[in-house]
């Protein structure tokens, strides 16, 4: 389990910006970085949401690495959860288990027009 303050600025902006992406939509960690104003902190997206407790509103599942796949996890079966909550939303996977960012990148900007 990752050890972090209650509410650093990096874990609350990450955290907001989670919240924001749809249901059926993406977004990579690198994304969630730069728009929380850290583009080069992917890794430390990764370690908020790693960090998130099991009962959380986040819907961390919705974020993947820049390559469309779903990054390993240390705890067994987190891959397969994540894959089928996605599945769930209406994301889908390619042959490669990718999913496609073309139809499904969360863009923001887009939404707020």
């Amino acid at each position: 389990m990752h050890q972090f303050a209650s509410s650093t600025p990096l874990r609350t902006a990450v955290c907001q910006l989670v919240r924001l992406i749809p249901a059926g939509s993406v977004a990579t960690y690198g994304q969630i970085a730069a728009y929380a104003g850290s583009p080069r902190a992917a890794r430390q997206v990764g370690a908020v949401l790693a960090g998130l407790p099991q009962d959380t509103p986040v819907p961390w599942q919705r974020v993947i690495n820049a390559a469309g796949a779903i990054s390993p996890r240390a705890k067994a079966g987190a891959v397969e959860i994540q894959r089928m909550l996605l599945e769930e939303e209406g994301v889908s996977f390619r042959s490669d288990g990718t999913v496609d960012l073309h139809k499904h990148l969360w863009h923001p900007e887009e939404a707020s027009h």
